[in-house]
């Protein structure tokens, strides 16, 4: 099979925008990711850029990460957990997260649990 220039940049760009569509979630979708990533980077008085220097990745994929619109690969998801010393599941869940505030009151005799 022989592969020219035309045949090798349009391979190319077929892969770009089928990544692109991937990754990105259309502005009123709500996230199937949810993260606590902006609450352990803020945590630990570390910007994007730090972060995104540890995880090998640019800033904004940082900023697209913690607004939720964009969902990380498994590679990144394990480095982000390693970064914060916790499992994968303390920063990302399938389901919201209920608030900090509810989790630290204490428990009152008549509070589901």
């Amino acid at each position: 099979m022989q592969r020219g220039k035309g045949a090798c940049f349009g391979e190319l760009t077929n892969w770009r925008v089928v990544y692109k569509q991937r990754i990105m979630i259309a502005e009123n979708d709500s996230p199937s990711l949810h993260n606590r990533l902006a609450l352990f980077r803020a945590e630990r008085s570390m910007s994007r850029k730090d972060l995104a220097e540890l995880t090998q990745v640019n800033p904004q994929t940082i900023g697209f990460l913690e607004r939720g619109s964009y969902g990380p690969s498994l590679e990144l998801g394990l480095k982000l957990a390693a970064v914060f010393g916790v499992p994968v599941e303390t920063l990302f869940s399938l389901t919201p997260f209920q608030p900090l505030a509810s989790q630290l009151r204490p428990r009152q005799s008549g509070d589901e649990i």
